[in-house]
C-alpha cells in the first residue's frame, strides 16, 4: 500500500494562490511511475469530486471549475505531485486529497487530506 502525504493546504484571500505537494512512500520509483496520481477535494454537505489528474505520460484532466486556474504536474524521480491553484474563489474551499491510482494493480490510496480555505 502506497502512503501518500500532503502539505500545503491553508488559509487564502479570493484572488490569491496557493501550492499543495503530495508525497509518496512505501514505493519505489518504477511502481510509482505507472500510477496516476490527482487531487480530488470534498467540500462540506458535498461528494468527493476530481480536481486533476496526471498520468505516467504527462497527460493531465481537469475539472471543468478549475481549468485555467489550476495546474498539476510530477516528479517522478522524487515520487510527488504538486498542484498549483491560481486566483482561488471561496468555492475552492475543501480538504483536498491526494489520490495514486496504479493502473496495472488497480490499487487505489488516498491522502490523509489538507484544507484549504478561501476567504472573500
Amino acid at each position: 500500500q502506497v502512503q501518500l502525504e500532503e502539505s500545503g493546504g491553508g488559509l487564502v484571500q479570493a484572488g490569491g494562490s496557493l501550492r499543495l505537494s503530495c508525497v509518496a512512500s512505501r514505493t519505489i520509483t518504477s511502481v510509482f511511475w505507472q500510477k496516476v496520481m490527482g487531487y480530488y477535494r470534498q467540500a462540506p454537505g458535498k461528494q468527493r469530486e476530481l480536481v486533476a489528474t496526471i498520468d505516467r505520460r504527462g497527460s493531465t484532466t481537469y475539472a471543468d471549475s478549475v481549468k485555467g486556474r489550476f495546474t498539476i504536474s510530477r516528479d517522478n524521480s522524487r515520487k510527488m505531485i504538486r498542484l498549483q491553484m491560481n486566483n482561488v474563489k471561496p468555492e475552492d474551499t475543501a480538504v483536498y486529497y491526494c489520490n495514486a491510482f496504479d493502473e496495472v494493480t488497480t490499487s487505489n490510496d488516498w491522502g490523509q487530506g489538507t484544507q484549504v480555505t478561501v476567504s472573500s
